[in-house]
């Protein structure tokens, strides 16, 4: 069996240059001496691209335009706006249709080129932002885009939208147009990265929605002024996207070579398995393998066999992200870090990874592991010791002195990492009692729930995630514990976990090699009691806040990897999630008549990669 490797040396340089350019040069050199238009935007460093570029360095200009594509989603939706917490959105909508100001390069860490906005304008200081409209920037029913429409899209997303927009709206001092195309924004607080997330909010057609409830769900089709209109809805089975042949920003230099498609399609199917079999079928053109051990052994089905489906691997540089049992410290069981560290260690992950996927993918050690922003390991020294030294009376073990995950073994009972974890339980407060169940002294039982989402998640298939679930289980039953175990759809898993009604449940969360202000979102104290949050873990941490708030004020590179540091080590101490394995590259298998180009952004199989840099050929 054949499997293409993209990865090389010149892609290797690549990166290293890009890194050396963005992440090494301090922010106050990059986007002028003084505030004036400029056609782009990056975090920390200069922009890797200059003005006048023409096209993105990972998208093919010579691309074909159409064809169509098919892909696989699980579970169902029932509504087509992605920007409000109500009801179960198809995602996509957000992806195709809508634009925003400014376009997000998945080949630097974070820097924005301008989209529907010409050029950003921001002082040294970054106390505030202005972003000046393409003047030809029009809707796909052929009407302008307008700084009405700007201003209307921000408020109303920043009040009546998703709470993941409230965070940066409230940190906006005031909205004002500055000219006929342009708007500025001032800000309230310290905050270096809210000059870019002003140039990432999708902007809505005011007269489409204007006098609505704009926090309701709904399938009414949001009229966008991006690539693609929405063609065919089947609620909760199927959406299709066409490719608008009079788009307005087909040739701009950040859009040559994107969005070749003409149509793409997305079914949803109830189960991963189901899926698979689809694509095996031909029925779907794309299949991101999850398993390494089945993407080595299991693709001898005819389609592969007679070249009609290709396997690719995909490598990139971003960090691992944190993947694995998330445990809700709002539930008191779990409020002790002793029982969080209990439950880490009765998790037998040697033996559920060779299990599993054959061992062949590394386990996430902390939630930056992969990139050059992870903790280091051992004693905290330098700027992080002294980031960290302020909050040390308060720091959990291991914060400061080094933290690391329990080995495991590879038999199936780990009886050292049980006794590990009842000595643990015992020190805090719990016993196995003569019947055998774990109890206080008061004699109520230790009980909770997993909650699992039976259609799987972005990066897990609900049958590995249940057998996860299974060995761990079956673990737990040796130390007197017996959790209950709940499936549900999609809908239901959403809905409890966007009111964090669980106690421990499956969670993922992709990083990025820029970390900023969504940092306070998924683990920042405020966030802990906003449902729909991502803070599922209920984390309450001065330090952590002082960490996300360091990142995102930083000026130099050294301040902000040891910012980062200094919040990896947080979180990993913090035993939070029982973190399972992660893969270094994204392997995908693909009907052999879609391509993409060879050269891959730093970020990989990340979004804006596929579909939209891919375009439809016959093979060769």
């Amino acid at each position: 069996m054949r499997i293409f490797n993209i990865a090389d040396e010149s892609a290797i340089a690549r990166v290293l240059r890009v890194i050396s350019v963005a992440v090494l040069t301090v922010a106050a050199m990059p986007l002028a001496s003084a505030a004036e238009p400029s056609h782009a935007i990056a975090m920390v460093g200069k922009p890797a691209l200059p003005p006048g570029f023409t096209h993105l360095p990972y998208a093919n200009p010579d691309a074909p335009k159409g064809g169509a594509i098919r892909l696989a989603e699980p579970g169902g939706f029932d509504s087509l706006k992605p920007w409000v917490l109500k009801g179960n959105p198809a995602w996509a909508v957000g992806t195709h249709v809508a634009e925003t100001l400014m376009f997000r390069s998945i080949d630097e860490p974070f820097t924005l080129y301008g989209l529907l906005a010409e050029t950003v304008e921001t002082d040294p200081e970054r106390t505030w932002v202005e972003f000046t409209l393409r003047p030809e920037a029009r809707f796909s029913d052929d009407s302008s885009v307008t700084i009405e429409d700007v201003m209307w899209s921000y408020e109303t997303l920043g009040t009546e939208g998703h709470p993941r927009y409230a965070g940066a709206w409230a940190k906006v001092e005031r909205m004002e147009q500055t000219g006929p195309r342009s708007v500025r924004f001032t800000f309230n607080t310290p905050d270096r990265e809210l000059a870019m997330l002003m140039g990432m909010r999708p902007i809505l057609k005011k007269a489409q929605w204007e006098g609505q409830d704009f926090s309701q769900s709904g399938l009414e089709p949001p009229i966008g002024s991006g690539p693609y209109v929405i063609d065919r809805v089947d609620p909760g089975r199927s959406i299709s996207f066409a490719r608008d042949p009079d788009w307005w920003g087909a040739d701009l230099p950040v859009n040559r070579g994107l969005h070749n498609i003409d149509t793409i399609r997305y079914d949803y199917f109830s189960d991963t398995n189901a899926m698979f079999q689809a694509f095996k079928a031909g029925e779907v053109n794309v299949w991101r393998e999850l398993d390494g051990a089945k993407w080595a052994s299991e693709y001898g089905f005819p389609a592969r066999v007679e070249g009609k489906v290709v396997q690719a691997e995909i490598p990139h540089e971003r960090p691992s992200g944190i993947m694995g049992l998330a445990m809700n410290t709002r539930n008191p069981v779990f409020a002790d870090w002793r029982v969080r560290q209990a439950m880490i260690e009765a998790f037998n992950y040697q033996f559920i990874n060779a299990a599993l996927t054959g061992g062949v993918d590394p386990r996430i050690t902390s939630y930056f592991a992969n990139s050059d922003l992870a903790m280091r390991p051992g004693p905290a020294d330098g700027e992080v010791a002294d980031l960290l030294a302020p909050y040390a009376a308060d720091l959990l073990p291991g914060t400061l002195e080094g933290y690391t995950l329990p080995d495991g073994s590879p038999d199936a009972l780990n009886r050292k990492g049980l006794r590990t974890a009842l000595a643990l339980l015992e020190d805090a407060g719990w016993t196995v009692a003569e019947d055998g169940m774990l109890r206080r002294a008061d004699g109520s039982a230790f009980q909770f729930e997993i909650l699992l989402n039976q259609s799987g998640s972005a990066m897990r298939s609900g049958s590995e995630v249940l057998k996860i679930v299974g060995i761990y289980v079956e673990a737990l039953k040796h130390i007197g514990i017996r959790p209950e175990v709940t499936l549900l759809d999609s809908a239901q898993f959403i809905e409890r976990t966007n009111r964090f009604a669980f106690d421990m449940a499956w969670y993922e969360r992709g990083l990025s090699l820029s970390p900023g202000n969504e940092q306070a979102l998924y683990w920042g104290s405020a966030s802990a009691t906003q449902q729909g949050s991502k803070n599922w873990m209920g984390v309450t941490s001065p330090a952590i806040d002082a960490m996300i708030a360091r990142m995102v004020n930083a000026t130099d590179a050294q301040d902000y990897t040891a910012a980062v540091r200094a919040l990896d080590r947080l979180l990993t101490a913090g035993r939070y999630v029982i973190p399972v394995s992660f893969s270094p590259v994204s392997r995908i298998a693909h009907s052999s008549d879609l391509h993409f180009p060879q050269q891959t952004p730093i970020y990989g199989d990340w979004p804006g990669f596929m579909p939209e840099t891919w375009w439809a050929a016959p093979a060769r």
